[in-house]
C-alpha cells in the first residue's frame, strides 16, 4: 500500500514549532510592529503580489535569480534573527553561514529529475540538507512574525485566496512548477525535500508557502481556541495530508496544490470541534438558596 508518513510528520513538526514559538516572541514582535494588522485589502494585495512573483520568476534569467535571491535571503535571515536576539553579531551568524555554504554548493552538479526519483549521491544529500535546514529556519521564523499581522477574519480570507492562486498556478498555468524547478536547480532554499517512507524510491518537495499557510492557520487557531486545540488542528492537517498523498500515489497523479490539503485539514479540525461541542452536554451551574 503506497503511503508516506515522513512528509506529514515534517509538516506537523515545523508547524508545531511555529505554534510553540509564537507566544514566546509575540510581545516583542508586536512592540516592533506597533500592533499593526493586515486588513482584507492588504491580504488581497499580498496574494496578488505572491501570484505575480511566481509568474515573474518563470521569465527572470537563472543567473539573475542566482545572484539576487541569496542577497535578499541573507537580509531576511539577519532581520529575523536580529528581531529575536537584538545583537548584530548574532544576527550575522545565520546569513554568514548561509552564504558560505551556498558558495560551497553552487558548483555541485544537481539533477532535479534524479533527485525526485531518489537516485541520491552523497553530494546530492549534502545539497538537500543545506536547502532543507535553511528553508525550515526561514519558514518557522517568518510564520511566527507574520502571525501577529493576521486576525481570525483575515487569515480565513488569506487561506481562501492563496488556495485559489495556488490552484491556478499549479494546475492551469503551470508556473508554480516551473518557478520551483528553476529555484531548486539553483540550490536555493525555497522548498523542503522529504524522502517517502515506508513507500520507498521517491522524494517529494513541498513549498515554503504550504508550510507558511499551515503555520499561520494553526497560530490563529491556537490564539482563538487555545494552544491545545492548535496542536490538534495541526494533527488534522497532517492526517489529511497523509490521506491525500496516499491517493496521489495510488492514482499516480502529477503535482497538486498542497494548499487544498492544508485548508481541508484545517476545516475538518474546526468542523470536528464544532460537532464535539454540539454533542457534549453543557454544564449548568445550580444556585442553591
Amino acid at each position: 500500500m503506497p503511503f508516506d508518513v515522513l512528509l506529514p510528520s515534517v509538516l506537523f513538526s515545523l508547524t508545531a514549532v511555529a505554534v510553540y514559538l509564537y507566544p514566546k516572541l509575540e510581545t516583542k514582535i508586536k512592540s516592533i510592529l506597533e500592533e499593526k494588522k493586515f486588513s482584507i485589502r492588504d491580504v488581497v494585495v499580498l496574494v496578488v503580489v505572491m501570484g505575480i512573483a511566481v509568474t515573474v520568476l518563470v521569465v527572470v534569467p537563472r543567473d539573475a535569480i542566482g545572484i539576487l535571491f541569496p542577497i535578499f535571503y541573507s537580509m531576511m535571515l539577519f532581520l529575523l534573527m536580529y528581531i529575536a536576539i537584538p545583537k548584530w553579531y548574532i544576527g550575522l551568524l545565520l546569513p554568514a553561514a548561509f552564504l558560505a555554504l551556498y558558495l560551497v554548493v553552487w558548483n555541485i552538479p544537481f539533477d532535479l529529475e534524479k533527485i525526485a526519483s531518489f537516485g541520491l549521491s552523497p553530494t546530492d544529500i549534502f545539497v538537500l540538507i543545506f536547502m532543507d535546514v535553511f528553508a525550515a529556519i526561514l519558514i518557522v521564523f517568518a510564520s511566527v512574525y507574520m502571525g501577529t499581522l493576521f486576525s481570525w477574519e483575515t487569515i480565513a480570507v488569506f487561506a481562501g485566496l492563496l488556495t485559489i492562486m495556488d490552484t491556478i498556478q499549479v494546475l492551469v498555468t503551470g508556473f508554480m512548477g516551473e518557478a520551483s524547478t528553476k529555484m531548486v536547480n539553483l540550490k536555493l532554499p525555497v522548498m523542503i525535500f522529504i524522502p517517502t517512507f515506508p513507500h520507498q524510491g521517491l522524494g517529494i518537495f513541498l513549498g515554503l508557502g504550504d508550510f507558511l499557510l499551515s503555520s499561520l492557520l494553526t497560530i490563529q487557531t491556537a490564539r482563538k481556541y487555545g494552544k491545545k486545540f492548535g496542536y490538534i488542528s495541526i494533527a488534522f492537517i497532517a492526517a489529511i495530508f497523509l490521506i491525500s498523498e496516499f491517493l496521489m500515489f495510488y492514482y499516480k497523479t502529477g503535482a497538486m496544490p498542497a494548499t487544498i490539503f492544508i485548508v481541508c485539514g484545517w476545516l475538518v479540525a474546526l468542523g470536528a470541534r464544532h460537532l464535539y461541542n454540539s454533542l457534549t452536554p453543557k454544564k449548568h451551574s445550580v444556585n442553591n438558596s
